[in-house]
């Protein structure tokens, strides 16, 4: 494989799960303690937002137990070293990629520390609780929900991902399950423009036959391995 140009890689719920941080498809995850429908999804939310405002400043509050793992420490030293275009989208909700070191990162699905505000649409940056519905930051209404992109609402920031994935020479999926779109259809519309496309996962994902090459494994183990080899690629010119 030659050296690409510009990279896009997706990053999903397998890379944080081994820092420590619980799956919504894992055995014992958050699927098995709470049904999609009642915390993931605008009626859920309309139904009962005391379960979905406590659900969600748990899961803020468990960030503070947790760190990045080698597979975020990775990614960052790409993003510092790597010489050609690189955009980093994630589906995950948590900040460990920043914490890991990465500075340019996407959240598609939003942010856990971030509130939006229903009243006025602004989104602030958010470290304590929502349940006792503190006032917005900026108009003061007591309307702020997690700013988090739940079942039914559209991805953020998909025309500038989109671009990219035209643009792209190589795509890479990390950690996805390969079932959640429009996600799971990056693959898709990387290869009808002519990237190549890579899977580091830890099993194959539903999309795996999809990909030109898939490598399994823990990602803490096949990332940094992967970023050494584009980055001695990247240094010495030389094509594998």
């Amino acid at each position: 494989m030659n050296t690409p140009g510009s990279i896009v890689i997706l990053t999903g719920a397998g890379i944080s799960a081994e820092s420590g941080i619980d799956t919504f498809r894992s055995a014992g995850g958050l699927w098995e303690q709470h049904r999609v429908e009642d915390v993931a999804t605008p009626e859920g939310f309309a139904r009962d937002p005391d379960l979905v405002l406590g659900f969600y400043d748990m899961r803020r509050a468990g960030l503070a137990k947790v760190g990045p793992n080698p597979a975020h420490e990775a990614l960052a030293q790409l993003e510092r070293e790597f010489p050609g275009e690189l955009l980093l989208v994630t589906q995950n909700v948590d900040d460990l990629h920043e914490r890991g070191g990465s500075q340019r990162v996407l959240h598609m699905h939003g942010e856990l520390k971030s509130a939006l505000c229903t009243s006025c649409g602004m989104r602030s940056r958010w470290e304590e609780t929502m349940i006792d519905r503190p006032p917005c930051p900026v108009c003061h209404a007591p309307s702020l929900r997690p700013d988090v992109v739940w079942f039914g609402e559209m991805p953020y920031r998909m025309e500038r991902i989109y671009a990219a994935l035209e643009a792209c020479d190589l795509f890479v999926s990390i950690g996805t399950s390969g079932a959640v779109y429009p996600a799971a259809g990056f693959v898709q519309e990387a290869r009808a423009s002519g990237a190549r496309t890579l899977e580091l996962n830890l099993e194959p994902s539903e999309g795996s036959r999809l990909f030109h090459e898939s490598r399994l494994g823990p990602a803490s183990v096949l990332v940094p391995g992967w970023v050494d080899e584009v980055l001695s690629r990247a240094v010495s010119g030389s094509s594998a």
